[in-house]
């Protein structure tokens, strides 16, 4: 299987509920390109399973403060979001470590500014520990953080792009894109993508970037890839 394939993401509407996602079933981090950009907040929607479960979304106060809290009408899920916001980092840590052990939950979400002492690498072991015992995907976002070690197990930088035109109004913003970079991975071989979140398919197609960003003005719809 090529590296393109092998990350292309399967249409998730034909998985069983409750097992979508089991592949990711860790935890992942994935690093803003700036304090405010959307785009990584974004890329972790577009790779939570689908489902009725609600999604555990937890932000520390400086998060909250800076990137605003998640805006419900726009984010496109059909399930329950519940947001917790928590003033200390190692507050937000608790917070999701007992998350990952609802059943009830399809996934947790935190959000954490900068480099708080309580985010070590022990911490960040705790939550890909629980999260693997508990079968749930567990995805730290990091605004101005800088990656040092971590028990994560794929890595992430994300940088928002300009959108897909929207097919009925071609002045309107469509499907969002990103540029994503998987540094670190356990499973996974590292590289650099323009993604494209279709929304109506529920898929996330990855082509590779190169360095004139050729796929990013292009404009191509990134399901052509589908096959590989």
């Amino acid at each position: 299987m090529s590296r393109r394939s092998a990350f292309l993401q399967t249409d998730r509407r034909a998985e069983p509920a409750g097992t979508a996602g089991k592949a990711v079933c860790t935890l992942s981090e994935v690093f803003a390109a700036t304090v405010g950009d959307a785009g990584a907040a974004g890329f972790v929607l577009s790779q939570l399973p689908v489902g009725k479960a609600p999604i555990l979304w937890i932000q520390d106060r400086l998060s909250r403060r800076e990137t605003g809290r998640p805006y419900l009408p726009g984010l496109g899920i059909s399930r329950p979001l519940l947001l917790m916001e928590i003033s200390r980092p190692a507050d937000v840590l608790a917070a999701a470590e007992e998350g990952l052990r609802c059943k009830a939950l399809s996934a947790v979400v935190a959000e954490i500014m900068g480099d708080p002492p309580a985010l070590d690498f022990t911490a960040t072991k705790r939550l890909a520990f629980r999260a693997e015992a508990a079968g749930l995907p567990c995805w730290l976002i990091r605004h101005g953080g800088t990656t040092d070690l971590s028990a994560a197990r794929d890595r992430w930088r994300v940088a928002s792009l300009p959108s897909l035109p929207l097919a009925d109004d071609p002045g309107a913003p469509g499907d969002p894109r990103w540029r994503v970079e998987l540094f670190r991975s356990r499973s996974r071989q590292p590289g650099l993508w323009v993604a494209h979140h279709d929304r109506a398919a529920h898929r996330l197609d990855l082509v590779p970037a190169v360095p004139d960003g050729a796929e990013a003005a292009a404009g191509r719809p990134a399901g052509q890839f589908a096959a590989g």
